[in-house]
């Protein structure tokens, strides 16, 4: 079974405790995919998010996200990794080495035998920012969504439709989904913002995504300058 911490549509969280105890009883095993939000969880507030994790078999979270760290960088840890090494064992006489069972043989633990270096990237970056540094930079991510989520309250023709836990604003004019689809395509199309969108629901929703480290709150301005430009030219001011 899969449950999701932090889903791409709108940053929803699955009850991992619920989902848990039901594979406990069928034998299931439990993926736990934090691809975006599991750099959060560096940070204690956040933490509740994540209860019943030690239910789960396996983990797996991607700090090139939300971590600092350049694109590509996985990390996956797994309760019995036996079970992935037994699914993946690959042991040709050919590849046979005389430190056999001694030491962890990461060829093993996925389908291709090389592997690169990724966990060099994520070094530097603890070792430069620490991990004050980088709660810092996750805090200062959610602020900033905080910010542009007060932007959208604040005009009344506008609705935030899933609550803003951590970086991402999911938002949509009250109007139909036909318009919502033009008031994005018109933003992209200008060049000073991108966004994508969602479906919740056979809704039509806006992504407002902070993501790059250097963004500062008049990086977010502008972004709702913007928003409200493209949306005074569909809808009346309020």
């Amino acid at each position: 079974m899969l449950a999701t911490l932090g889903t791409t549509p709108s940053c929803a969280f699955d009850a991992l405790p619920e989902l848990g105890a039901v594979c406990e009883r069928q034998q299931l095993w439990l993926h736990v995919d934090a691809a975006y939000a599991g750099s959060a969880f560096l940070c204690p507030e956040f933490r509740h998010l994540l209860d019943g994790v030690e239910l789960a078999h396996s983990f797996n979270f991607n700090p090139h996200k939300w971590m600092l760290i350049n694109f590509d960088c996985s990390a996956m840890w797994v309760k019995r990794a036996n079970d992935l090494v037994d699914a993946f064992n690959v042991d040709p006489l050919y590849l046979k080495h005389d430190k056999q069972g001694l030491v962890p043989d990461y060829r093993h633990w996925q389908i291709p035998l090389g592997r690169r270096f990724r966990s060099l990237k994520l070094w530097f970056v603890l070792r430069l920012y620490g991990l004050a540094g980088v709660r810092a930079h996750i805090r200062r991510h959610v602020q900033l969504a905080q910010l542009f989520e007060q932007r959208v309250r604040a005009d009344p023709r506008f609705q935030i439709v899933t609550p803003v836990t951590l970086g991402l604003v999911c938002f949509r004019l009250q109007a139909t989904n036909e318009t919502n689809e033009a008031l994005l395509k018109a933003i992209n199309a200008a060049g000073r913002i991108h966004m994508v969108p969602s479906m919740l629901r056979d809704t039509y929703i806006l992504r407002f995504a902070v993501c790059a480290a250097s963004t500062e709150e008049r990086d977010i301005e502008l972004a709702w300058a913007e928003v409200e430009r493209q949306a005074g030219r569909l809808l009346p001011p309020p």
